[in-house]
């Protein structure tokens, strides 16, 4: 793997950690919204990556195409799509709120603010990570063209 393979497998990761951190932070801030503009609550949304396979990689590396049909020229994780969680809404008891049905509960989105806290720790390390690997591989770059000279 050559130099700017590694920088732009990093980038994608760093890509790919910025969306999600995004999307926590999208749920963290809506995670008491009971009216939205689709009606009813917020659902709670969740990225989903892929991987492109390590054979496109490596037809890649070795520069003989013609690469697997439809493969993206792109390297390291993508941000596939960002869906709504179909969990069920939290119903709480609160017969003074104006989202309240008929028997006083209302519908409350489905974040779990521990659950969005433990993910944003994790999605913040993975772009450190990131960070640290593009480092290295610069780092590296430059030790090889101080060997060079």
């Amino acid at each position: 793997m050559d130099f700017i393979s590694s920088m732009e497998i990093s980038a994608s990761g760093l890509s790919a950690q910025r969306t999600r951190l995004n999307i926590i932070s999208q749920n963290l801030a809506n995670a008491f919204t009971t009216r939205t503009e689709e009606g009813g609550p917020y659902r709670r949304k969740v990225t989903v990556f892929s991987a492109q396979p390590f054979v496109s990689h490596l037809d890649k590396a070795m520069d003989s195409p013609p690469y697997p049909p439809n493969a993206d020229p792109r390297r390291g994780v993508l941000v596939d799509e960002i869906k709504n969680d179909p969990s069920p809404f939290k119903r709480v008891y609160d017969p003074n709120h104006p989202d309240a049905d008929q028997e006083g509960y209302v519908n409350l989105p489905n974040v779990d603010i521990q659950v969005e806290m433990v993910n944003m720790i994790n999605a913040s390390r993975s772009y450190e990570a990131n960070v640290t690997a593009a480092t290295t591989s610069k780092n590296m770059a430059m030790k090889a063209l101080d060997i060079a000279r």
